[in-house]
C-alpha cells in the first residue's frame, strides 16, 4: 500500500468499502476563509460571541483580531468530503465526531486544506456495510494543524456479500 495522495481530478466518482485501505490519505483543495464565511457562520450557528463579531473586542484578546468559530472547521471537513465526491453514493451515516481538538485559531484570510487519513475499517454483521475509521486534520496555509479529530462513517459495500 502506497500512501499516494489523490487529487480531486484523479478520484473515482464513488468509492465503496472495498476501495479503502488503512493508510490512504486524501487532501482537499485549498479554501480561503472570507469575512462573509465568518458572518454567515455566526448567523447560522447563532454564535455572536464578540471574539467572532466585534473587531474592537477581538483586538484586545491574545489573538488580536476576530477568530472564526471553531465548529466552522468541522463544517469545512464535511464540505471537503462533498468536493471529493467519493462518498456521495456510498456513505449512509456519519457515526461520530470524536476527540476533536482545536489546536490553533482560524482567521479570515487563512487558506485551509483538509487531510483525511483512513485509519482502518471493519465490516458490519449485515455484510452489506462496513465502518470506515477516518482521521481528519485541518491545515492552514503555513502547514500548521489548526484542528484535528476523528469521524467514523457507515459505508456501503460495492458488492454486498
Amino acid at each position: 500500500m502506497t500512501n499516494s495522495i489523490p487529487t480531486p481530478a484523479s478520484l473515482p466518482a464513488a468509492m465503496f468499502y472495498e476501495d479503502f485501505e488503512a493508510g490512504q490519505i486524501f487532501i482537499s483543495p485549498g479554501r480561503t476563509v472570507t469575512d462573509t464565511d465568518l458572518s454567515m457562520f455566526c448567523m447560522l450557528s447563532g454564535d455572536w460571541h464578540p471574539l467572532h463579531s466585534d473587531e474592537e473586542y477581538a483586538k484586545a484578546t491574545r489573538f488580536g483580531r476576530r477568530v472564526v468559530g471553531g465548529v466552522f472547521g468541522i463544517a469545512l471537513v464535511t464540505g471537503a468530503m462533498c468536493r471529493w465526491g467519493i462518498f456521495d453514493q456510498s456513505v449512509t451515516a456519519m457515526l461520530s465526531v470524536d476527540g476533536w481538538r482545536f489546536r490553533g485559531p482560524i482567521f479570515v484570510g487563512d487558506t485551509l486544506t483538509v487531510r483525511m487519513t483512513i485509519l482502518g475499517k471493519a465490516p458490519t454483521a449485515s455484510g452489506r456495510q462496513g465502518v470506515l475509521e477516518r482521521g481528519f486534520a485541518i491545515l492552514n496555509q503555513n502547514g500548521e494543524v489548526v484542528q484535528e479529530g476523528r469521524s467514523d462513517a457507515l459505508i456501503r459495500l460495492r458488492s454486498p456479500g
